[in-house]
């Protein structure tokens, strides 16, 4: 790979790039030479208006086409790598009987203002998701979906009844970054309401949340969009049963 990339649009190597944002002002030539005005500030020079749109009173919706003159240094991106294997459904199933005896207890929920359950029901519901089963097709996960709008006292508190295993939170919405402050809130009543050590796994997904930013959020795991059944199933074995394998294996030894 080369030491140093620069975008592609039109041709190799042309710096072309195409990026969208909103104004607070009304549709008309004005809006558009200060749309390309912020495209010239953010280093997009030539830029055009390739589309622009009122979408509402005194806002206009744009997306600028134009080149840029920074250059990308692969080598020195950081991502956070999978340091858990993918497990079948079998394999899942067999480690959880043999070192957990007895169910994994997992309960999910959409908390706060965020109605949309599409991400959380991909994972939880045995249909699944991109040709994989929900956590609710193994028959050693026992799966309490609570859905939309549910308020953190209630989260916390079923799973308590529940005796949890592990929480998994999805946010959606994330404007005025309702998922930063609804995470951390729930966070925060999880680590009150249960004593140390005792805190069930907290897992959160949605597609604005920042790899890496988990211990900042106060929970155990995140997972950003495109996240699979398997991929949650596979980490909830590696976290919680992978564990106590060991701890067997260590005292036979």
């Amino acid at each position: 790979m080369p030491k140093v990339i620069r975008p592609y649009g039109d041709q190799t190597g042309d710096g072309m790039v195409q990026v969208s944002f909103t104004l607070p002002m009304p549709g008309g030539k004005r809006a558009e030479g200060a749309a390309l005005q912020l495209a010239g500030k953010m280093g997009i020079e030539p830029a055009i208006v390739v589309h622009s749109k009122p979408i509402g009173d005194g806002f206009t919706f744009f997306v600028v086409y134009g080149s840029v003159k920074h250059l990308v240094e692969p080598g020195l991106v950081e991502v956070v790598e999978r340091e858990f294997p993918l497990l079948s459904g079998k394999e899942i199933n067999t480690a959880i009987k043999r070192h957990l005896r007895r169910k994994l207890v997992v309960v999910g929920a959409c908390i706060g203002t965020d109605a949309h359950t599409v991400g959380i029901d991909a994972i939880l519901n045995i249909k699944g998701f991109a040709g994989e089963k929900g956590l609710e097709y193994h028959r050693e996960i026992k799966v309490v979906n609570l859905g939309a709008q549910v308020l953190v006292p209630d989260l916390v508190e079923r799973a308590r009844a529940e005796k949890a295993d592990a929480v998994l939170v999805s946010q959606v919405v994330t404007q005025r970054d309702a998922h930063i402050h609804n995470t951390t809130a729930m966070s925060a009543a999880f680590r009150e309401a249960f004593p140390a050590g005792k805190v069930p796994h907290l897992v959160v997904g949605g597609p604005r949340f920042e790899e890496g930013s988990a211990g900042s959020l106060g929970v155990d795991r995140i997972f950003g969009r495109g996240t699979t059944p398997g991929e949650v199933a596979s980490y909830l074995v590696h976290a919680l049963v992978a564990p106590r394998a060991t701890a067997h294996q260590t005292k036979g030894a």
